[in-house]
C-alpha cells in the first residue's frame, strides 16, 4: 500500500501527472505495470520486482524520500534496491533511508538533431561477433558501465573501428517512448580526436529516426562530457541522485 496524496494506476496514469517528462517516459516502458503517487511536488513509481531500478521519483525530493522511506519500513522495498530521486543532499537521508551507495547524475535529452561532426561516417552498427572487441574495449575505457554485450536492455551496439579494433563504442539502450545512449566509450589512446563527438551525434541523429526525443545519462562530475554533450544540442537537463539501499 502506497500512502500518498493520490495514488497512480499504471503507466498512463504516472505519465499524465508528470506532465509526460521526458525522464519519466524513458523510465516507464511500455510493457510495464508500475503503481505511482503524487505527494506535494513530486510524483513517484514503484515497479515490479523484477525490474531494476525499483522506484523512482521527480519534482521535489522531500516528499519523495518520505513516501519511499514509508516503503521501507513496510518491506516492499529491500536492501540492494535502487531509487532514482530528484538531486538531494546526502545530509537529507540519514534517520530516513539507509544508503549503501549514492550517485549524483544528469539526465540530459534533445529533441533537435546534432551538428554534424567530423567522422560521423564512420559510425556503423555492431554485431553480436563484435561483443569480444567490445567487451575488452568496455574494460579498458569505461569499466563501471552496467552496460554490456548480453545485456536484454540494449537494442543495438554502435562503434567505430580502426582496422580489426573497435575505438569507441555506445549502446541503444532506448525503452518507453524516447532514445536513450548509453555506455558511451572512447579508447583512452584515442580520445581528444573528436570520436566521442562523432558517435554520439551519430547515434543520436540515427535514434531520432524512431524517436521524437533522444536522451542520456552523465555523471556530474564529468563536466567534459557534458560541455561535449551540451554543445551537440542535449540542452535539457534534470539534475539526479540515484540511491542502493543498505
Amino acid at each position: 500500500m502506497i500512502i500518498a496524496d493520490q495514488v497512480l494506476e499504471g503507466r498512463d496514469a504516472i505519465l499524465a501527472a508528470a506532465g509526460h517528462h521526458p525522464y519519466v517516459r524513458n523510465a516507464l516502458a511500455r510493457d510495464e505495470a508500475p503503481r505511482g503517487w503524487r505527494r506535494d511536488d513530486a510524483v513517484g513509481w514503484l515497479l515490479p520486482a523484477e525490474r531494476g531500478p525499483r522506484g523512482g521519483a521527480i519534482g521535489a525530493p522531500g516528499p519523495a524520500v518520505d513516501v519511499f522511506a514509508d516503503q521501507v519500513a513496510r518491506g516492499a522495498l529491500r536492501p540492494g534496491q535502487w531509487l532514482h530521486l530528484p538531486r538531494l543532499d546526502p545530509a537529507a537521508l540519514p534517520g530516513r533511508l539507509a544508503v549503501a551507495r549514492h550517485d549524483e547524475w544528469d539526465f540530459l535529452w534533445s529533441a533537435a538533431a546534432p551538428p554534424r561532426q567530423p567522422d560521423e561516417e564512420r559510425v556503423a552498427r555492431l554485431t553480436g561477433a563484435d561483443h569480444p572487441a567490445l567487451t575488452a574495449l568496455i574494460e579498458e575505457a569505461f569499466p563501471s558501465t552496467t552496460s554490456r554485450p548480453g545485456d536484454p536492455r540494449i537494442v543495438d551496439w554502435y562503434g567505430i573501428r580502426d582496422g580489426d579494433r573497435i575505438v569507441a563504442c555506445g549502446a541503444d539502450r532506448s525503452r518507453g517512448d524516447i532514445g536513450f545512449l548509453a555506455g558511451l566509450a572512447v579508447a583512452p589512446d584515442r580520445r581528444g580526436r573528436g570520436l566521442g563527438a562523432a558517435l554520439t551525434a551519430a547515434m543520436t541523429r540515427a535514434l531520432l529516426a524512431r524517436h521524437d526525443t533522444v536522451a542520456l545519462g552523465v555523471y556530474s562530475v564529468n563536466v567534459g562530457a557534458i560541455r561535449l554533450y551540451r554543445r551537440l544540442g542535449f540542452a535539457a537537463g534534470l539534475a539526479r541522485s540515484s540511491v542502493q539501499l543498505a
